[in-house]
């Protein structure tokens, strides 16, 4: 750890003095002695975050840890077992961050706040993994990304119900948070050159500002100063902020969902 960049996003590795996973990769290069699944998955996570996620095979992986790929299968049975892996340890990775709390010890608004911006930390921590996390398939049908672990959405709920929400509105609430949390961090990875499928085109990519006429559009050049300022962190702390005003609502009137069918 090196000590905090006081000028940088606070949600950024450098704003909190380096990147800190909390799975310890095998050493590169470290042979069969250093193989286990938790090592490989924190080798997998350091590698898509180093090169990004289509570079991700199992032949690669296994000589970036020093071995025939075929000794990773001993571990993890293949390529998509690896990925439920590599989404499932990054989610993990919230246990270890010591600013969010399981529960909701000093209201609601504190534990939601303390658990986006753990999310926020792993999505800039994680840029090329964040979209797998938003595309691999839940533990449950119900399950929504970002967060994959039932163990935080049953914390989740139970922080909203224990606070004075009623079941219907913590549901509502939880949809609400997760829209919230996966529209605006996908936007965020998308504009640093992430792309999001595979047929995405991130914003931000030189190439294709090189290519665009500004000729028609004066306002847009004018103003290029500010529309190219970096207001990430305060525009979701502002965000925030309004989702929690209007859970507020929720909260207060008791409002529930709209019915739809269950999903089987």
């Amino acid at each position: 750890m090196t000590a905090p960049d006081e000028d940088a996003d606070p949600d950024s590795p450098e704003g909190r003095g380096g990147a800190a996973s909390v799975i310890p990769a095998a050493p590169a290069g470290s042979g069969r002695s250093g193989l286990d699944r938790r090592r490989i998955l924190g080798a997998a996570i350091e590698f898509i975050d180093g090169q990004g996620l289509n570079a991700l095979t199992m032949r690669r992986l296994g000589a970036y840890l020093g071995v025939e790929g075929m000794a990773l299968y001993r571990y993890v049975p293949g390529r998509e077992n690896l990925l439920d892996g590599v989404v499932e340890s990054v989610i993990d990775e919230l246990y270890g961050d010591p600013d969010v709390h399981l529960a909701a010890s000093h209201g609601w608004q504190d534990y939601l706040q303390r658990l986006a911006h753990g999310v926020r930390r792993i999505a800039l921590a994680h840029p090329e993994v964040f979209p797998l996390v938003a595309t691999r398939p839940p533990a449950a049908p119900w399950v929504r990304p970002p967060l994959r672990s039932l163990r935080w959405v049953e914390s989740f709920l139970d922080a909203l119900i224990d606070t004075g929400f009623t079941e219907e509105s913590a549901v509502a609430a939880y949809r609400a948070y997760s829209s919230f949390l996966l529209g605006h961090l996908l936007l965020e990875v998308s504009q640093k050159g992430v792309k999001i499928s595979p047929e995405d085109h991130p914003e931000g990519v030189p190439e294709a500002a090189a290519d665009t006429d500004l000729s028609e559009y004066p306002t847009v050049v004018r103003l290029e100063p500010l529309l190219s300022l970096d207001e990430s962190a305060a525009e979701f702390e502002e965000a925030l902020e309004n989702l929690l005003g209007r859970l507020e609502v929720v909260l207060r009137e008791g409002r529930t969902p709209r019915r739809g069918d269950r999903r089987t």
